[in-house]
């Protein structure tokens, strides 16, 4: 005998999961889609171009009988040191390399949330800011440690091949941390730094213009106010210079500028704290009721 049921609401007895990592698939969609963008592939081929010449000069000074020519013109470079990395990573070709990654690729994280209306429906679901922010800084952290963090243990790696013994490991056993922990400056000032501008723009063309263009604005206005007040605090201004005299504290090389390093740390730290203030007014999420 059929039974018939009174058609009505359900009540579901089954208990809701939480996950740790509720900001992942916000990371891989974001990954995801600069990638597919044109072009986006070889540019981001292009930021490990100054790791691929500094592998080739670890090559070229394990074996300096093979290119004399080469080693008496330019033998200070090719002295394998934690200066050498500094000079890797800090230059302004790989900067450039990295800001135009991120330029290209995730100036829009959040402008294009702000333009379409997005953040109601990802505050719909169980995210909160913090997993928003996170899964967008993710996406930023990914390429960094991708063009940073991997090359220069890899560098480390077979500048140990190379030689065929540890002897560059035991006179330096703290160079893997000073690459990962310059990585990690990295990942965390330009993720504040590209999610500040993201979100300060309705338009990802225009937030793409001003990741690139605040970046190098910032040494030309301090290389004016240094021209007009004559002190090397006016320093401070410019971003690449901080990031520069950071990565020479962390690879154990005398800082550049005339300034305290902690002075460079705190231009940066002020940079990530403007960040966290402007995305806190920017999304604004909805109360979700389990």
């Amino acid at each position: 005998m059929a039974v018939i049921r009174e058609k009505g609401y359900a009540h579901w007895d089954g208990r809701l999961a939480e996950r740790r990592c509720r900001w992942a698939p916000i990371a891989r969609t974001g990954i995801r889609l600069a990638f597919r963008k044109k072009g986006f592939k070889f540019v981001f081929a292009g930021a490990f171009l100054p790791s691929f010449f500094a592998l080739a000069g670890l090559y070229v000074s394990e074996r300096l009988g093979d290119f004399k020519a080469l080693v008496q013109s330019n033998r200070n470079l090719l002295e394998i040191d934690p200066r050498y990395f500094k000079a890797v990573f800090t230059n302004g070709s790989f900067l450039f390399l990295l800001i135009l990654v991120l330029a290209y690729g995730t100036a829009g994280l959040v402008s294009d949330d702000i333009k379409h209306g997005s953040l109601q429906l990802y505050f719909a679901r169980p995210l909160g800011k913090k997993d928003y922010a996170a899964g967008k800084m993710a996406v930023v952290a990914f390429f960094v440690l991708m063009a940073a963090a991997l090359p220069g243990l890899l560098l480390v790696a077979f500048k140990l091949v190379f030689a065929g013994s540890l002897a560059f490991l035991r006179a330096y056993p703290w160079l893997p941390l000073s690459v990962l922990g310059y990585a990690a400056l990295l990942t965390v000032f330009f993720g504040s730094y590209v999610l500040l501008i993201s979100a300060s723009s309705r338009n990802a063309r225009y937030a793409a213009v001003l990741v690139f263009g605040a970046y190098y604005f910032s040494a030309v206005l301090a290389a004016l106010l240094k021209s007009v007040f004559g002190t090397p605090a006016m320093n401070l201004f410019s971003i690449p210079a901080n990031i520069g005299q950071a990565g020479a504290v962390l690879f154990g090389q005398k800082p550049p500028l005339a300034v305290p390093a902690v002075w460079s740390f705190a231009a940066l730290a002020g940079v990530c704290a403007l960040a966290a203030a402007v995305l806190g007014r920017k999304i604004r999420g909805v109360e979700v009721i389990k």
